[in-house]
């Protein structure tokens, strides 16, 4: 028990780590670039900046937070520390979902670019959810960790069709107002309230179902 809990850390450590890389990263590599005609906003600051405002982003901060605060202390039972450990999760997983599914094709990237949108794309999705499977920590997501889970995700939403409205810039094209209109945004935002929501719920009873095969197993 001791060694694999010892592994599980070296796991979230790891896992951090690739996240800090890869944002940086992207951060090094969206401020080079200021001034080339590509992307909505051309100058720094507002062009680095403006990378903190994707869903993506979020995520892999939200994930790279708590695998770093499990990796140096892997005992936190709070059910806001709970919370915010299943938003990187299911954030993660669902970056890397929608990411595949539907934006993939949209890029053709280079260089550090490239390193970057790997990283952040597919190496973290990775890395957390098998860290989640693998690791857990187990019994810490329940029912109210699920549920308010949820709200992140929705106030991002928010956050980005108000700040849309006043800036005119969207991080994705499923939440472009400009080029999809009001109301097919707000169903492509239902769908993935939705999606967030059943991974939430399956979370937990995948959680539980571990749990309970682990403590009958001899």
């Amino acid at each position: 028990m001791a060694s694999k809990q010892l592994v599980g850390r070296v796991w979230f450590a790891g896992t951090a780590l690739v996240v800090a890389v890869g944002i940086i990263l992207q951060l090094v590599v969206t401020g080079g670039s200021a001034g080339n005609g590509v992307g909505f906003y051309q100058e720094n600051p507002e062009r680095v900046l403006n990378v903190l405002v994707f869903f993506t982003i979020q995520s892999n901060l939200l994930l790279g937070a708590t695998t770093l605060l499990l990796a140096i202390r892997p005992e936190r039972t709070s059910l806001l520390f709970r919370t915010l450990r299943l938003n990187g999760v299911l954030g993660i997983a669902v970056t890397g979902i929608v990411y595949h599914l539907v934006l993939a094709d949209l890029d053709d990237l280079s260089g550090g670019a490239a390193v970057a949108n790997l990283l952040l794309h597919t190496a973290t999705p990775i890395l957390g959810v098998l860290g989640w499977l693998i690791f857990g920590p187990r019994g810490q997501t329940d029912e109210r960790a699920a549920a308010w889970s949820v709200v992140f995700p929705v106030v991002w939403l928010v956050f980005t069709l108000i700040r849309g409205e006043f800036t005119e810039f969207y991080p994705y094209p499923f939440v472009d107002v400009n080029e999809h209109g009001m109301p097919t945004v707000l169903l492509n935002c239902l769908l993935i309230a939705v999606l967030l929501l059943g991974l939430a719920v399956g979370a937990a009873l995948l959680d539980r179902r571990i749990r309970v095969d682990r403590a009958t197993r001899p």
